[in-house]
């Protein structure tokens, strides 16, 4: 795992970048995104929301590749909860194994269930570190 500073949307067309988000649906099948970087992907991606949505309903909430070189990654089961830890180890494993299967040489990750979501970064880094290779790179501003 490697730490890097910048925006995470300057990587946008150069390797897959994963967006940390909850697994709350609307009554229109939406997932729910409203804040940090799931909520820039939402208003970069019109369709974003509703792909998620069906993906939560008909699979649950878990790591996937949603097309334009995104992924998602689960931090929370809803926007209104506080980042669940077993939730985040989770979703590393989820997308080492997405990452195997797609062949991705490299992903960027914002620092999941920091910032907007209101984790410590000393709290998470530990996770993130044992499951992950030089392959991650996990973004701060």
């Amino acid at each position: 795992m490697r730490d890097i500073c910048g925006n995470l949307w300057d990587f946008l067309g150069r390797t897959p970048l994963g967006i940390t988000t909850g697994g709350a649906v609307g009554p229109k099948g939406d997932c729910i995104m409203l804040r940090g970087c799931a909520r820039q992907a939402r208003d970069r991606f019109p369709s974003l929301p509703q792909k998620l949505g069906t993906l939560i309903l008909t699979r649950g909430n878990h790591v996937f590749s949603l097309g334009d070189g995104i992924f998602s990654f689960p931090v929370e089961n809803s926007p209104f909860e506080f980042p669940d830890l077993r939730l985040i180890e989770r979703s590393c494993q989820e997308l080492l194994a997405l990452v195997a299967a797609q062949g991705w040489p490299e992903v960027v990750l914002p620092r999941p269930g920091c910032g907007t979501g209101g984790l410590e970064w000393p709290t998470v880094r530990p996770l993130l570190e044992s499951c992950f290779d030089d392959r991650f790179l996990i973004i701060s501003l």
